[in-house]
């Protein structure tokens, strides 16, 4: 299981340094993480997020298979994610320090209530607008819903500066 811990570390270090994110420089915890993440993929076949309680259907799951639906946010406002895998730039290099977060994800009462909700607008035929701004790279044309512009595009990789608001 540590071979396959070390790959993925290498791999998803690689790949989130290219889009902009880090790992948390606590290498022993981050590969904690990872080797969590990969019981979660045996046990439900999808890397659900350690740190929160997985139902194990994946439909039900979606917004916590990492990296999860809540990530950007949490790395905005508290420079890690909820368990902490992917962290900002200033905290990735010791520039803020790394502490607990607030729970995003609703609990299952709500977010049964939120999705017969969207079942009810889609059957009457309400839509309803994003409350996310929507963020535009002047480069290559990707579109993303969030608070701010991410610090790099995922697509070309330039910086937070080349992104307009779109809507």
């Amino acid at each position: 299981m540590s071979e396959d811990v070390d790959r993925a570390y290498l791999k998803l270090k690689e790949e989130a340094e290219k889009r902009g994110y880090y790992l948390n420089p606590d290498v022993e915890f981050t590969k904690a993480l990872i080797s969590s993440l990969l019981i979660n993929e045996q046990r439900y076949g999808y890397w659900a997020c350690p740190c929160r309680l997985a139902s194990g259907v994946r439909q039900e799951d979606l917004d916590i298979i990492c990296p999860c639906d809540y990530r950007d946010i949490d790395i905005n406002q508290f420079g890690t994610c909820f368990c902490g895998l992917y962290v900002s730039y200033d905290a990735a290099h010791g520039k803020k320090t790394i502490s607990s977060i607030p729970e995003r994800r609703p609990n299952a009462e709500e977010r049964k209530k939120m999705k017969a909700n969207k079942e009810n607008a889609v059957k009457s035929g309400q839509t309803t607008l994003p409350k996310l701004p929507i963020w535009r790279c002047t480069v290559c044309g990707y579109l993303c819903a969030r608070e701010e512009a991410p610090d790099i595009c995922p697509i070309c990789l330039v910086p937070k500066d080349r992104f307009e608001r779109f809507m």
